[in-house]
């Protein structure tokens, strides 16, 4: 049974020391959001720009490294958010016993699950903020209206990294966690707006397309980033904070059912 009532202040204990042992590793972990978005750029700018000449986008036309570019954003914060728990809280939890361990003080298993998803969200708002500088700085995000992007982040942070400690407690092996990434994570940066318009999608497939979190999220940063955007920000703001309550109490049940027996 879930106690939601033993949550207090201390899961930012937890976070903390998460913070102090990332600082040991975070300039080389920062290389990647600071390097991918250059590489993006350049990679379908050269590559696309004889062939695309413009991307017909909510009423108006755009390069297609406009159009990209935002979305660049939204996909590092689901992959830093959703690798932070899945493989990594995995680490702390199987092989490290570091859960064990927090769990023999007086913080509560609730209290150590939030502190996760709050920390991947951090990280996650951390790789969006170094994106968005970059991609800023080569004219693919417009300020300040850009600056919203990184509330957005944190939420997007939290959404992904809840579904991914969600995995975490109902994946048996480390293993095992190409399947959620296989079957969930890869569609949704594949058919989520990221690469093209949603509404280029066949009718029977846009529903699908829009149940993904990434959609929501994708649209939300090219709405700010881009001030552009297809899906109402009001729809997708609802929709990823009822994604996010959804599955921190999902991967709250679940963890509490693999930890505490």
């Amino acid at each position: 049974m879930i106690r939601l009532d033993t949550i207090s202040w201390r899961f930012f204990k937890v976070w903390k020391r998460n913070l102090v042992t990332y600082q040991k590793i975070w300039k080389v972990s920062f290389i990647t959001p600071l390097l991918e978005p250059m590489l993006f750029i350049l990679a379908f700018g050269l590559g696309f720009s004889g062939i695309i000449d413009a991307v017909s986008y909510a009423g108006a036309d755009f390069s297609y490294t406009q159009f990209m570019a935002p979305a660049l954003i939204a996909v590092a914060v689901m992959y830093n958010a959703f690798f932070e728990t899945t493989y990594a809280s995995f680490v702390r939890m199987y092989y490290q016993k570091t859960f064990d361990g927090m769990l023999a003080t007086p913080l509560s298993l609730e209290e150590i699950i939030i502190a996760e998803i709050v920390w991947s969200a951090t990280k996650a708002t951390a790789a969006a903020a170094i994106m968005m500088t970059v991609l800023g700085v080569l004219g693919f995000v417009d300020f300040p209206a850009g600056l919203l992007i990184l509330p957005t982040a944190l939420l997007g942070g939290l959404a992904f990294g809840a579904v991914g400690l969600f995995f975490t407690g109902v994946t048996p092996s480390i293993e095992m966690f190409n399947l959620p990434i296989f079957l969930f994570i890869t569609p949704m940066f594949l058919f989520s707006g990221t690469f093209f318009p949603v509404s280029n999608l066949p009718a029977w497939a846009r529903p699908l397309a829009l149940a993904f979190p990434l959609h929501h999220l994708v649209e939300m940063v090219r709405g700010f980033g881009l001030g552009a955007h297809e899906t109402s920000s009001l729809l997708s703001l609802a929709y990823l904070v009822v994604f996010s309550v959804v599955f921190t109490l999902a991967a709250l049940a679940a963890m509490r059912r693999r930890l505490i027996k």
